[in-house]
């Protein structure tokens, strides 16, 4: 009853792109994944700018009502304000859908010096993977989830102690959390760098998760400040990484990276990196 392809279709008669319209369909790690093929576009030289992110509109009887079947929903109240979505807390229960759009417009730096744009940080490199495990179960071993960031620090360029900061998926299940957290301890070092999850504050936004999250991910550096996971009153034990709760943190100092993680249904694994820049 839908047509993929319509919202990328859309922006580009809205605003008269005619070089390429293109549209990424990997379930939650779609927008993450649609930045990572334009900035790899622009890295060939096929194109000088793109937009890229994702958009997704979830809040439908049938597509609820599918997630309730799978029991993946969140059925926690609002008690002291808390979001009924609780990344990486001990009383984590599932996920609360929501809705929106985010988009980066990515750029080769010769283009961006030249019309005198505001540069928030450079889109350094991605990594792709895929768990090749359940449809909709995660890979307990996170070994996929390993992998992408792995490869999306050795596309950048970089080394893992360049990370500063981890913008992940989290998306307050109990098994996907868990393998999110063992792949970045067995990446990062135990406890890590700081981490946040920001579905606590948006819901989670499915197709459109990774390019809302690269946007703050994007601010995360250009302000060098990291916002905190919104319901984590208690980070579970098992988790084991250095969680941002409570209140903002200045980014650390050291390294330039910043990843951002983004893993669909289907084992899709898309992370993306992003590197601090001198303005």
């Amino acid at each position: 009853m839908t047509v993929p392809s319509q919202a990328a279709s859309q922006v580009s008669l809205d605003l008269h792109i005619t070089g390429e319209a293109r549209t990424v369909t990997s379930a939650c790690a779609s927008g993450t994944e649609a930045i990572g093929e334009a900035i790899d576009r622009i890295r060939y030289g096929r194109v000088d700018v793109a937009l890229a992110g994702g958009a997704e509109a979830v809040v439908t009887p049938a597509i609820m009502a599918s997630f309730s079947a799978m029991r993946a929903l969140s059925d926690l109240g609002l008690e002291d304000g808390d979001s009924p979505s609780r990344p990486f807390a001990k009383d984590r229960a599932g996920f609360v859908n929501g809705e929106g759009a985010g988009l980066l417009v990515l750029e080769s730096e010769e283009h961006a010096l030249a019309r005198g744009a505001r540069i928030y940080c450079e889109a350094a490199g991605w990594g792709l993977s895929a768990d090749a495990h359940h449809m909709a179960a995660p890979d307990p071993s996170g070994s996929g989830v390993a992998l992408a960031l792995r490869r999306a620090v050795r596309d950048a360029g970089g080394h893992v102690v360049d990370v500063v900061h981890v913008n992940a998926h989290a998306t307050a299940t109990v098994e996907g959390d868990l393998a999110e957290a063992g792949a970045l301890r067995a990446v990062l070092g135990q406890p890590g760098v700081p981490v946040t999850a920001l579905k606590g504050h948006l819901g989670h936004l499915q197709g459109a998760a990774g390019g809302v999250e690269a946007v703050a991910a994007a601010l995360t550096l250009h302000h060098g400040v990291v916002p905190p996971t919104v319901g984590c009153a208690e980070v579970d034990e098992a988790i084991g990484l250095d969680i941002v709760t409570g209140k903002p943190r200045p980014l650390p100092g050291e390294g330039d990276l910043v990843l951002s993680n983004s893993f669909g249904f289907g084992g899709h694994n898309a992370v993306l990196a992003l590197r601090r820049v001198n303005q």
